[in-house]
């Protein structure tokens, strides 16, 4: 994509923005009180309203011929469509997926998750995705029809299909080549695919009121993932393996990892690996309801290997704020809400591993703000394009059946 052609994508973009922002706040409005209040003449307007009419993220709510003196063509008042689905999230997890969906407004309008087994061929866990995505659209009453982009979290990197870059074939619970094709082609919307835990960490940093610079974010779930926020730009790397905390060794000695190599930190810090380490030790811990009970009893088997993985997560979490000096260290997944001990003895480990680093205030180490469906709010976060962490961001490539010159990168 040429620089000319970028700039002008960005600022079709922001005027996009500056209409749909205005119909949000002000309600129904003709083209010329749009133009009035964004600043912008009739005929961008005009272009701009045709556009997002055609696209469906607004409507024609009524029109002036009732009032109107004298001839000429009725004014037609505009305004959004807050039942019409206009942009879906989709995170893929190793055992579940889970689908958000957005409206006009950018307002989360409908949620699910639908779960699958580990090593589920992908082209099972694509049917499951769209079944759940269509379950929800009949029960919330949206309009997929209308989709104006569709982003998708996936478990690590993510090639796509750009020129030169190999298919990782290492991992089988990895994204295959596709993936952006199959949703682009299902629901004829423009599509951006990236790591799941990479869009979580955009969540996470445009979750506050003003958007962190430097961030670190891991999230234990069924698999460890991370992803970085560095000089206010989020980072994907030169072969997407950015933030890939989840696949550093943490144990060269430890069991065997998915990928291949041994004592990955997801062979300690995943879900199925702390609830394996406990049953180990003797406790009685199947899933995260026995592992929240266990800690209500205050189990001492259950507490110790929660500790551990702790510390474990702390000193490879403390290397990674070493090399990045972050603001901030976020630690994500549905089991450090349930157990926030993992959270604290992170937090020290890492602490201790930067006692020499002079600081006017330590590094925030907390747990995310959001949870488990922070992977598909991401994405939808990164199809508004509304933060400055995606000025250099990669931009959704059209649907199939789109020019060469039209398409973007996925990467």
């Amino acid at each position: 994509m040429s620089r000319s052609t970028g700039l002008h994508a960005l600022t079709r973009s922001m005027h996009e923005k500056r209409v749909l922002t205005a119909l949000r706040t002000g309600g129904a409005m003709s083209r010329a009180e749009l133009a009035e209040r964004v600043g912008l003449s009739r005929t961008t307007v005009s272009e701009i309203t045709g556009n997002l009419l055609t696209r469906g993220a607004i409507i024609v709510a009524e029109t002036d011929a009732a009032v109107r003196v004298g001839s000429g063509r009725p004014a037609e008042r505009l305004c959004l469509d807050p039942s019409s689905g206009q942009f879906l999230g989709v995170d893929f997890g190793h055992r579940r997926v889970q689908v958000a969906v957005a409206d006009a407004a950018h307002e989360i309008i409908a949620g699910g998750v639908s779960r699958y087994a580990d090593g589920t061929p992908w082209d099972e866990r694509l049917e499951i995705a769209f079944a759940l995505t269509e379950r929800l659209a009949r029960e919330t009453g949206t309009h997929l029809g209308a989709l104006q982009a569709v982003g998708i979290g996936v478990p690590g990197p993510y090639v796509g299909d750009q020129a030169g870059v190999p298919e990782i074939s290492w991992n089988r619970s990895l994204a295959p080549r596709g993936v952006d094709t199959a949703f682009a082609e299902r629901f004829g919307a423009p599509v951006i695919v990236d790591n799941n835990t990479r869009f979580a960490a955009l969540a996470e940093a445009i979750s506050h009121k003003s958007a962190v610079s430097d961030l670190v974010y891991v999230r234990l779930s069924d698999g460890v993932g991370g992803g970085l926020v560095v000089a206010g730009r989020l980072v994907t790397g030169g072969r997407g393996f950015a933030g890939e905390l989840g696949h550093v060794t943490a144990d060269p000695n430890g069991a065997t990892c998915r990928c291949g190599k041994r004592g990955c930190l997801e062979t300690v810090a995943s879900t199925p690996a702390i609830l394996r380490a406990c049953r180990e030790r003797g406790a009685s811990v199947g899933s995260l309801d026995d592992l929240a009970q266990a800690l209500a009893r205050r189990d001492p088997a259950v507490e110790a290997v929660l500790r551990e993985v702790g510390v474990t997560l702390g000193r490879v979490l403390g290397a990674t704020a070493m090399v990045l000096n972050p603001d901030e260290v976020v630690i994500g997944g549905e089991i450090v809400h349930l157990a926030p001990v993992i959270v604290e003895q992170a937090a020290a480990t890492l602490r201790f591993e930067l006692y020499s680093i002079p600081a006017a205030e330590p590094v925030v180490v907390r747990a995310a703000q959001l949870r488990d469906s922070d992977g598909a709010v991401g994405a939808i976060a990164a199809l508004f394009h509304q933060s400055p962490l995606l000025a250099e961001y990669a931009e959704a490539a059209p649907p199939a059946g789109s020019s060469p010159s039209q398409r973007r990168s996925t990467s």
